[in-house]
């Protein structure tokens, strides 16, 4: 399989909620970074999509190839979801959000997917106020430390 397809594969399996089939892609120095403070594995990446599929069971990712250049794949997300568990985030110091029932859904979010060897290196997100976990947090009307 060429980068694209690797990817599309991985984003397939990801969407559907299939984390055991996604985490096959993951190289072993695996690293995803961009909207969190500092760069996570692969272990606490599948963490956390744990917890977002706890607390937001309907969620969406909407992950979708739109081009590549060699082993570079341009992707973008477009999250939305409804809090009907709770947000437990404990692992990075704010407790367990209660649900809401509130629907959040953000804007798309660019992400910069490299392959090598078959296996996803790096996924690195472009981080703004208004996506990744801030952007959920503002429209559940939590605040962010």
């Amino acid at each position: 399989m060429n980068p694209e397809e690797i990817v599309q594969a991985y984003l397939d399996a990801y969407n559907a909620g299939d984390l055991e089939t996604a985490a096959t892609y993951y190289a072993d120095d695996f690293q995803f970074s961009g909207p969190m403070p500092e760069p996570v594995g692969p272990d606490m990446y599948l963490g956390i999509s744990r917890i977002m599929r706890a607390a937001f069971p309907d969620i969406d990712y909407g992950g979708r190839v739109v081009s590549s250049d060699g082993d570079v794949v341009f992707a973008e997300f477009t999250l939305s979801g409804t809090h009907n568990g709770d947000l437990d985030l404990t692992p990075v110091g704010m407790g367990v959000i209660p649900a809401t029932g509130i629907h959040f859904a953000n804007p798309t979010e660019p992400v910069d997917i490299t392959v090598r060897d078959g296996q996803i290196v790096s996924m690195v997100g472009e981080s703004s106020p208004d996506s990744g976990l801030p952007g959920i947090l503002s429209q559940l009307g939590v605040q962010m430390p």
